[in-house]
């Protein structure tokens, strides 16, 4: 093979690698949970999925395993869209109809809490991926049972607190202030993140207590996972990194850098078609410099 027909077949396969390294989606972490109040996974995460200290946490391992607990920053549908109510039915809010994540919808007391008062409330959420979106957060009406599960009309119509998340997450927070109003008892603070970037959506349940826990057994108050906790399980997790949908579906392509298109498709077809069009041209080239070639 003449010498230029090489050097273009080589530039024309180098430069066609290059196009296809476009095409493959960026690799995204999961999304999240909410550590004040603490959601009900992210309290069984942090006692150890493998030796759980709370009866709740123990039976949780028992019943569903320890990777409902591993897979912590997950509980989501993925197409949601906005249709909450239709997509989840009662009973089933905490899990989000997911039956991974199914013993997170039991209705019992000694779910580990968090003592809260009336007023100004500091929100924080955990996110490994951070995404655009709103962030909406309820809670159960005066006189809820904890000992029923949990429906749609438990909750307050009026949020304790809305939140416009962004792709940036300060130390991996979303930091946000809310207003709960006066309760007693136990009660349930209840988060919705609906994507705008995506139809994906994300759910959990904290348990709360108002009026005081000077009393309450120390296996009930809730702690959230140290960052050291949140390390040493990321191996363990099954979430997946490749797009947006969580594992019972398939994930879709999924761009997370501020700015970057929705799908790197139409960026790595313009990028290849740019490259064919050099790589043509060094053909061109070769055969104007080796007229007699055939």
């Amino acid at each position: 093979m003449p010498s230029y027909r090489r050097t273009s077949a080589v530039a024309v396969s180098a430069l066609s690698a290059a196009a296809l390294v476009g095409l493959t989606p960026a690799t995204a972490g999961a999304h999240g949970a909410v550590f004040n109040p603490v959601s009900r996974v992210a309290a069984c995460y942090a006692e150890g999925p493998e030796t759980p200290k709370s009866q709740v946490c123990k039976d949780l391992v028992a019943d569903s395993g320890t990777q409902p607990l591993y897979d912590w920053n997950e509980v989501n549908i993925a197409n949601a869209d906005g249709q909450h109510q239709a997509l989840i039915p009662d009973g089933k809010l905490c899990s989000a109809n997911r039956a991974k994540y199914r013993a997170l919808d039991w209705a019992r007391t000694d779910w580990p809490a968090t003592a809260v008062a009336a007023g100004s409330f500091d929100f924080k959420v955990r996110v490994t991926a951070a995404h655009s979106g709103t962030m909406t957060v309820y809670i159960t009406k005066a006189g809820f049972d904890p000992t029923q599960p949990l429906k749609w009309s438990d909750l307050d119509a009026t949020p304790v607190a809305v939140h416009n998340t962004t792709r940036t997450a300060t130390d991996g927070y979303y930091n946000f202030t809310g207003n709960l109003p006066a309760r007693t008892g136990r009660h349930i603070v209840y988060k919705v993140w609906q994507r705008n970037d995506s139809p994906e959506a994300f759910y959990s349940c904290s348990d709360v207590t108002f009026g005081g826990t000077a009393a309450a057994p120390v296996q009930l108050k809730a702690q959230a996972p140290t960052e050291a906790k949140i390390a040493a399980g990321a191996d363990l997790s099954t979430v997946s990194h490749a797009g947006h949908g969580g594992d019972e579906q398939a994930p879709a392509l999924s761009a997370e850098a501020t700015g970057a298109p929705s799908s790197p498709l139409p960026l790595a077809l313009a990028g290849a078609g740019a490259l064919a069009a050099f790589a043509g041209g060094t053909l061109l080239l070769g055969r104007r410099r080796n007229p007699s070639a055939s």
